[in-house]
């Protein structure tokens, strides 16, 4: 009898311990992963359940100031599964190259938001705070589409005024999905006209990985059910002559932004180019426009160019929609 008690007690430390080790690995498991071990028995079923949960109450994994929902009544696909960061972040970055926990009871949440491209020896303010009221060398704008802010070469810390879009978000969206656009983000509350909402986080890619990337992507999308997240962005310089250009990746590596859909009429969101004392690439921010209402779309223009006549078809609804949306010869 006693035998027949130990070896029961052997096998309970056994599950006990299979199932510690589930809370563990789940979390790096993707979808299709999950679903399948989850058929193997009742309990892990029910991890993975709890998994599935938390990944659907909050896109970001705890990154961001406030959770960002995934709403779906249109298919059974619970959420949008991709690697996430809060920023921008260098083309195969170690900490970007593989897998990503999401789900678990880790909290991976950075404390500062910043470039990761960073000019050594940069002048930046010496402010220990910089208010709206004060005058910090920071704050000068060169254009209307580009804003100046503190950044890593400056004195002041996280609080300062002059660090607006550097925070994380302060309000709430949602990432809904639509049968025929796809997951769309929108506003969870009233947004009021020149709030940040967010900037477009994603690998910085050089143009030539750029040009690689969006000829795989233009083949997958012909199947209908693949939707690339690559935005490239040109900085045109103070002389007029010439631009930089910023190629941003959010397919594989990116932040809630990479839900944004397209509108033709210019949509309800501004985008704006920030750059930060020290950072060497300026960052692509999004500001509410106009007032937007609580369950609205946010959307933005993708540009003018449309050279692809076979490019992917537009729902935006606008009353000037073209049907396709804009792409351009990368």
């Amino acid at each position: 009898m006693k035998e027949k008690v130990c070896k029961i007690d052997e096998s309970q430390k056994a599950y006990a311990s299979l199932f510690h080790c589930a809370h563990i690995i789940f979390p790096w498991l993707d979808p299709t992963e999950l679903a399948s071990i989850s058929s193997t028995c009742k309990t892990l079923n029910s991890i993975a359940k709890s998994i599935t949960t938390a990944r659907i109450s909050d896109a970001s994994r705890t990154f961001e100031n406030l959770p960002i929902p995934f709403v779906n009544t249109v298919d059974d696909q619970p959420y949008a599964y991709f690697n996430y960061t809060p920023t921008q972040t260098l083309a195969f970055n170690p900490s970007f190259s593989g897998r990503q926990p999401w789900g678990g009871n880790r909290v991976t949440r950075p404390g500062l938001f910043v470039d990761t491209v960073v000019v050594r020896d940069a002048c930046g303010c010496g402010c220990e705070r910089c208010d709206v009221e004060l005058e910090c060398p920071c704050r000068e704008m060169s254009a209307p589409e580009l804003s100046r802010e503190c950044g890593p070469s400056c004195k002041c810390e996280l609080e300062c005024g002059n660090r607006l879009t550097q925070k994380g978000i302060d309000v709430k969206v949602k990432i809904v999905k639509d049968e025929r656009k796809g997951w769309g983000l929108f506003s969870n509350q009233v947004i009021k006209q020149g709030n940040f909402v967010c900037e477009y986080a994603g690998e910085l890619l050089t143009t030539k990985e750029a040009r690689l990337r969006q000829q795989t992507y233009d083949k997958l999308a012909q199947g209908g059910k693949f939707f690339p997240a690559l935005l490239v962005v040109r900085e045109h310089l103070p002389s007029g002559n010439a631009c930089m250009r910023i190629n941003i990746d959010a397919t594989r590596v990116g932040n809630f932004a990479r839900f944004i859909n397209h509108s033709c009429d210019g949509g309800n969101l501004s985008t704006v180019l920030v750059r930060s004392s020290g950072a060497l690439l300026p960052r692509l921010c999004f500001f509410a426009s106009k007032d937007i209402l609580e369950g609205e779309e946010l959307t933005f223009s993708y540009g003018d160019i449309r050279l692809n006549k076979k490019g992917l078809q537009c729902f935006c609804g606008s009353s000037c929609c073209v049907g396709i949306l804009p792409s351009e010869q990368t």
